[in-house]
């Protein structure tokens, strides 16, 4: 097979493709740019055949994709491409039936890789956390702007949600603007090549952090312009590899940054004046999007608009209507009694600590229920986890842990969710372990008063936010 990150959109247009786990955050999206290039794409998911999110492959049937059992039965000829992530095991049937028929496979790294290097234009955006929120707002501003972008996104744009695309984490355009987060975890950022590198920040997730310097320093050299968090010393760090740097930030010295004493924080909206210090202009900023780390997020969007030849001024306009992305810091709704859910994406240190700084900004005790993505990941960043739960929430609030999620395969179940209980005592929080989630969902019923904010977070589950909408109708009525 020709090398993925050299295929054409005419050869990848001509190839009849097959997904295996067609449903998930990052499948989902490339199945959806293929079909919408005019390829032939077919596939499979393990939560289809579980009665799991069936309005999901409801919808992609509409669209025209055929879907199959997870048995194998969807691999017919040896001209098919198997996409499938480098985590599925050789023991699926649709890899046994592929190997058997000699079919090519693709990882979702070199798919998405393929799609993004064909482009003439391009943004990649990279980093720990934040990827989604600022690729989404990206491809706002540019699709305001008239630009016509293809996006990429691991999540759910709200802006782009209509009654025929009630799952839009991709949009495709033919502007010749290829927009899309990055992942560092499996060490594919390697394969990109971008016009436009954006790093959010880098810090500990799935990788130490001298493998995360190596992945970041070369992703930012192999961009025409990098855009860089000047607030986070790790990826300030990496500056002198980048040929030409846009820096972002709180920070004095950003080009594009936040004028001092003019940040206004509200529960579902943040407002700032915007200065472009390469040429001394003020703007009004405002988002309706909570949090400062959205505010971060926000100039990334901003300043890599502007490497991409957006005024800042038009940035700042078209980004006012960006309303966020599925589970980030998703409002579910508030009860009679003013007690509101939130669904989000909270899973790694960073992004659960940004989480819990925008709860405690406003009054409210927190209950924050957490659902590890996986035992692998809880080993690596247990520690870490159970610190920022413990200093993240007051001496009212209380965190609660179901077992990590799990569907399926050989891994190791041997430390789970006690251990992170564990840690959040040692370090002076309140935690409870409930193995069964739904335990956990009578448990916040049981305890949750007037005020009180109820935050689900978890990742690589889309199950969690029919359990945050469950819980909000079970507070409803009760």
């Amino acid at each position: 097979m020709t090398n993925p990150a050299e295929m054409s959109p005419e050869s990848l247009r001509a190839r009849d493709w097959f997904f295996c786990g067609i449903g998930g955050s990052g499948m989902l999206p490339l199945a959806l740019i293929l079909h919408g290039m005019g390829a032939r794409v077919a596939g499979s998911d393990r939560s289809r055949d579980q009665g799991r999110t069936a309005e999901k492959f409801a919808w992609l049937e509409s669209l025209g994709f055929t879907l199959f059992p997870q048995d194998g039965s969807g691999i017919t000829a040896a001209s098919q491409v198997l996409v499938a992530s480098a985590a599925v095991e050789d023991t699926v049937p649709e890899v046994v039936r592929a190997t058997a028929l000699g079919c090519a496979r693709m990882s979702r790294a070199e798919l998405l890789s393929a799609l993004f290097n064909a482009a003439p234009h391009s943004i990649a955006v990279g980093g720990t956390s934040g990827k989604s929120t600022v690729t989404g707002m990206i491809g706002w501003i540019l699709t305001e702007a008239g630009r016509d972008p293809t996006i990429m996104n691991g999540a759910v744009m709200k802006n782009f949600v209509a009654p025929n695309v009630p799952f839009a984490s991709a949009r495709v355009g033919s502007g010749g603007m290829f927009v899309s987060e990055v992942d560092e975890s499996d060490g594919s950022i390697a394969l990109y090549r971008p016009g436009i590198a954006v790093l959010n920040n880098v810090s500990l997730d799935h990788k130490s952090l001298e493998e995360l310097r190596e992945l970041f320093g070369d992703f930012l050299a192999r961009a025409n312009t990098a855009v860089i968090n000047a607030d986070d010393e790790e990826s300030m760090a990496l500056i002198e590899r980048a040929a030409n740097a846009i820096t972002f930030g709180l920070a004095a010295e950003a080009m594009i940054g936040v004028a001092e004493g003019t940040i206004g924080e509200g529960p579902t909206a943040i407002s700032a004046t915007l200065i472009d210090r390469r040429d001394g202009t003020n703007h009004a900023l405002r988002l309706a999007v909570p949090g400062r780390h959205n505010l971060s997020n926000a100039l990334a969007a901003i300043a890599a608009a502007s490497a991409a030849g957006i005024g800042v001024a038009q940035a700042v306009e078209h980004i006012a209507s960006f309303t966020g992305l599925a589970r980030r810091f998703d409002i579910v709704g508030t009860t009679a009694d003013e007690i509101t859910v939130i669904d989000d994406f909270g899973h790694n240190p960073e992004k659960i600590a940004a989480t819990l700084a925008t709860l405690r900004a406003h009054p409210g005790r927190i209950i924050a229920f957490f659902q590890p993505h996986g035992y692998g990941p809880l080993r690596q960043m247990g520690a870490e986890l159970a610190e920022v739960m413990a200093e993240g929430l007051g001496s009212n609030d209380l965190t609660i842990l179901c077992d990590p999620v799990y569907f399926g395969g050989t891994v190791d179940r041997s430390v789970g969710s006690e251990r992170i209980v564990r840690l959040i005592g040692i370090h002076g929080g309140k935690a409870e372990h409930i193995p069964s989630r739904t335990d956990c969902a009578d448990r916040i019923i049981a305890l949750a008063q007037r005020d009180d904010r109820i935050v689900i977070m978890g990742a690589r589950d889309d199950t969690l936010s029919l359990f945050a909408r469950d819980i909000l109708a079970r507070l409803s009525t009760r």
